[in-house]
């Protein structure tokens, strides 16, 4: 295989994996982030991205917003943005932007992760991380590796 064939191949190795993201960002959403019950007699009520919005919104719907915000539009606003630098369809001036998106999303896996740490610190009822919270985890960090390859590439 020689480097153009190579430096082609890939390319669409980093495109479609960006294009799935596109796909399992709205799985990752809706997937269970953590199972989390007052005490540890009664049923656990599943809670994801989409459903901790919900519930937001009752109480804060500024803090609702900021969530959707960093959940929901940032990540899938800059993998769009991406796919369009990726296609030519926007100019690659834009990638450094796109790191400031990723850092932006990355807060979003940091807010869960110190509720889920601070619930469990008071000891009150009882919290266990579910699948979701790996996938939108697991698509936030291939985001930033995708973004930083193509950056890479010049």
């Amino acid at each position: 295989m020689n480097m153009t064939a190579f430096r082609k191949s890939r390319l669409d190795v980093l495109r479609v994996a960006n294009l799935a993201l596109l796909l399992l960002y709205p799985v990752a959403w809706a997937a269970p982030l953590m199972r989390a019950g007052l005490l540890p007699l009664f049923g656990l009520h599943e809670i994801s991205v989409l459903s901790g919005i919900a519930a937001l919104w009752q109480s804060d719907a500024a803090l609702a917003m900021l969530v959707a915000l960093l959940a929901l539009i940032v990540p899938w606003t800059k993998t769009l943005t991406l796919s369009l630098v990726q296609s030519g369809k926007l100019p690659r001036r834009l990638l450094p932007l796109l790191g400031v998106l990723n850092k932006l999303a990355m807060a979003d896996v940091f807010l869960v992760a110190v509720y889920i740490t601070l619930a469990k610190g008071i000891g009150v009822g009882r919290i266990e991380t579910a699948w979701g919270l790996y996938l939108f985890t697991g698509c936030i960090l291939a985001s930033l590796a995708i973004s930083w390859a193509e950056t890479r590439r010049g």
